[in-house]
């Protein structure tokens, strides 16, 4: 049975309504239980009762990524004896962040899955096999499993295996599903192609996609999508989440970006100085938990850039939906006045079929000027031609010209999981 909340295909007023009660229960919740909120309000003159709407939040102070990192245990909200799980943060832009989970908090984790698995057309009927890792506090894992598990759907722990073993397991227990890494299933088409495996007759005929975009801003797939489907006819869902926000925003059929669940999370989407922006414009994902007793978070800005839709999908739900993340806001490199975030940079990559995997690097120039390396994985044969070809897609793109090094794949490997990181690392700020 299609788990579909009836607050999502409410109208976009009664969401609304919906939301500012839960925002207030949650500013009740910090106001008696936060350590860190209850000493930000006393220091900025804040009262949750001067919250009457939506439109008061803005009265309330963010909360920083630094914030969170520096102060990580005040903002434990509940004694450290209701605490049945600790999770953390990945720490691709410093050190990893402990979040802590009630019972409560793993059951709206479940929760959150179920629904979002949901909303990507799953189902009980599906097999779902898992390409990441569930170990390494990667609460990511933990959520796709116990979410498919509240499904009713049956699945496969795999990890994040070699294409040989992954193909060895959809040949034996033929899932429907797969939950991957975009970049990881181009490396399980070219070993399909390689060992004469006929991808139309594979027993999958989805992929829920984490940890890359899939589209472009303007909500089309992008050359790592379009070289996905070109290839293997696989409905393809993207996602958007972070372990800070213990929500995740999926894609249904229609690819109009990443359904927000009203009853999980409040969004607001602002600029630099903290005022929302219209609908249609990029700007920074603010969260406020809803739901959340361990470690909830309040107007937390989490660095990612991103637009948001407003306008009803065709699926039926009027909520609120996110386009892909367009760059991390620490991550914005600036090249001869060009703005240019890494996933431009890696969509431009992608267009070159010679380049086997790569790693981005940004460094400081004599002039304190950013600059670009690319670390690229190319087979000696083709490096010319690659040369040539990255020249031409970065002048139409990028309109810049970045440093290019070959390297081998255990150079390429080290690169990736500089600082013992769960998930390789495609871009490194080397910046002084």
């Amino acid at each position: 049975m299609k788990i579909v909340p009836s607050i999502e295909k409410e109208s976009p007023d009664e969401i609304r309504r919906f939301q500012e009660s839960k925002v207030r229960e949650l500013l009740m919740h910090v106001a008696q239980h936060s350590p860190y909120y209850q000493k930000i309000f006393s220091a900025t003159g804040v009262d949750v009762s001067a919250f009457k709407g939506l439109d008061d939040l803005s009265l309330f102070p963010t909360t920083s990524k630094d914030e969170f990192h520096n102060h990580n245990w005040e903002f434990l909200a509940v004694p450290s004896s209701r605490i049945v799980e600790y999770t953390s943060t990945s720490g691709t832009l410093g050190n990893p962040v402990t979040i802590a989970l009630t019972e409560n908090d793993l059951q709206r984790l479940a929760y959150n899955e179920c629904i979002s698995f949901t909303c990507a057309d799953g189902t009980p009927d599906d097999l779902f096999q898992l390409m990441l890792t569930l170990d390494r506090q990667f609460m990511a894992g933990m959520a796709y499993y116990e979410g498919i598990r509240k499904l009713g759907a049956g699945l496969i722990r795999v990890g994040p295996g070699l294409p040989s073993m992954q193909w060895d397991i959809i040949h034996r227990l033929k899932p429907t599903a797969l939950v991957a890494v975009p970049s990881f299933l181009i490396k399980l088409i070219e070993y399909a192609h390689a060992q004469g495996i006929n991808l139309a007759a594979s027993s999958v005929k989805k992929v829920i996609c984490i940890g890359e975009a899939l589209r472009t801003s303007d909500l089309q797939l992008n050359i790592l999508g379009t070289r996905i489907k070109d290839a293997w006819d696989v409905a393809l869902y993207g996602t958007y989440a972070s372990t800070e926000m213990q929500t995740a925003f999926t894609e249904c059929e229609h690819g109009r970006g990443g359904h927000h669940h009203p009853e999980l999370i409040y969004v607001e989407i602002l600029d630099d100085a903290g005022e929302p922006v219209p609908m249609g414009t990029p700007g920074e994902i603010t969260i406020t938990t809803l739901g959340v007793e361990g470690m909830p978070l309040l107007r937390y800005k989490t660095g990612d850039i991103a637009v948001a839709y407003q306008d009803s999908c065709r699926c039926g739900r009027n909520t609120l939906r996110l386009g892909p993340v367009l760059g991390r806001k620490q991550q914005m490199i600036k090249l001869k006045g060009t703005t240019v975030y890494p996933p431009g940079v890696f969509d431009a990559l992608n267009e070159v079929g010679d380049v086997i995997d790569y790693v981005v690097e940004v460094v400081s120039g004599r002039l304190g000027t950013d600059e670009l390396r690319l670390h690229l994985l190319v087979k000696e044969s083709a490096q010319q031609a690659t040369i040539e070809r990255l020249k031409e897609v970065f002048k139409a793109r990028l309109r810049v010209a970045p440093t290019i090094m070959f390297v081998t794949q255990a150079e390429i490997d080290k690169l990736q999981l500089i600082g013992k990181s769960r998930k390789p690392k495609r871009f490194i700020d080397s910046r002084s």
